[in-house]
């Protein structure tokens, strides 16, 4: 028997006009290796047969619930190869569960789930197992984000001393004073704690923040001061974080969405011994270099210049702006490339696995409970 060349996917969530559904169908295409096969897009019945029919897949894979397919799925002699689980936060330990238990691999939206102890449970899962995990921390599959990375591990900045991240965005800014009435569509689940889980603003752009720093410079938390302001609300919509890092280094964080004029910035600035890195999300083809003792450096992705991973993950001509969708799927490409060398009993190569993983995920659980559990002690410096 020859190798398989392609894969076969299915969803759970992303219901026709759903955003971040879309974007992980787009991307997932953008590789064209997949093909979406099955799904449970939603828990409308008219909704989940026109999706799967607007998507051309078969009606007896079609399903009325995530278990459901799960189990089916599982024994299919030509079943999903992994899923893709879009569906709202309170959810995916539920789903990213059902299908570890059937021996499916899985790609989860982030947060992973609402505790530690959860989290710990689906490592371990993928981890007796054998599958592959991963969380979908989109802004660390972005080309210059990879290079960043290099640079950093090659010493370009020298040691890092500084960690200075914001993510700011205004959207729920209409929700300042109006207690728990949302007044703003997009924000009716990611407001109420039973879907949104223990934090919304921190657990849903604050971890990026922290994903995306850990990515680059392999530092991670292990202390933070936070507050927390949630102005009537029973979450968050604005946080500012003071961070310690294990060797010592601190930084700060800070995300909102409530900052006016503000639509998606997130922007990283790091600082060393030998120089400083600067990368703005709404920039993403474009990296701050600034050595010590000369002047600051604009590098362009595409450009001959850039080597390694990104330019491995570079999927068009410079000047030609990459985005949202690209970054998900160089994640996509990865994790699809290492599903399919499984499947074909081949090794997997440090590339393979170059994606945010559910140990990741676990590590993003941690953080948002702890910077809650500091805001609720008076913000004093709380354990990772």
């Amino acid at each position: 028997m020859s190798d398989r060349t392609r894969l076969r996917y299915g969803m759970v969530g992303g219901g026709k006009g759903a955003f971040i559904g879309a974007v992980h169908r787009k991307s997932i295409a953008l590789e064209e290796t997949a093909d979406l096969v099955a799904g449970c897009f939603s828990s409308n019945e008219a909704k989940n047969k026109d999706t799967a029919q607007f998507y051309g897949i078969s009606a007896d894979r079609v399903y009325a619930d995530f278990k459901e397919m799960a189990a089916m799925e599982g024994v299919r002699d030509d079943g999903i190869d992994f899923v893709s689980i879009v569906t709202p936060n309170f959810t995916h330990y539920e789903v990213a569960k059902a299908f570890l238990e059937a021996g499916i691999n899985v790609v989860c939206e982030k947060p992973l789930c609402f505790t530690t102890q959860e989290g710990e449970e689906l490592e371990r899962l993928a981890s007796e197992k054998g599958l592959l995990f991963a969380v979908t921390y989109t802004y660390t599959g972005y080309s210059m984000v990879k290079l960043a990375r290099d640079m950093v591990r090659s010493g370009k900045i020298g040691t890092v001393i500084d960690v200075n991240a914001e993510y700011l965005q205004d959207w729920l800014i209409d929700e300042i004073g109006a207690g728990n009435q949302t007044t703003t569509k997009m924000s009716v689940w990611r407001t109420d704690p039973k879907k949104s889980g223990i934090s919304n603003c921190v657990g849903d752009i604050g971890t990026h923040i922290e994903d995306t720093v850990a990515n680059i410079t392999g530092l991670h938390p292990v202390k933070v001061a936070a507050i927390l302001d949630r102005y009537g609300m029973d979450l968050d919509l604005n946080a500012n974080i003071l961070v310690e890092y294990e060797n010592g280094t601190h930084g700060v964080y800070s995300c909102s969405q409530v900052a006016a004029g503000h639509l998606n910035g997130l922007v990283i600035r790091l600082f060393g011994t030998e120089g400083a890195l600067e990368w703005v999300q709404e920039e993403p083809d474009r990296l701050k270099y600034t050595p010590k003792g000369q002047p600051t450096q604009i590098l362009s992705r595409g450009t001959g210049y850039v080597t390694g991973r990104a330019a491995q993950l570079n999927h068009i001509p410079s000047g030609h702006p990459e985005g949202l969708t690209y970054a998900f799927a160089n994640i996509y490409h990865s994790f699809m490339s290492g599903v399919l060398k499984k499947v074909n009993g081949q090794n997997l190569t440090k590339e393979d696995c170059d994606y945010p993983t559910v140990s990741d995920g676990v590590k993003g659980v941690r953080f948002i409970e702890a910077v809650v559990k500091s805001d609720k002690n008076g913000s004093v410096w709380t354990e990772v």
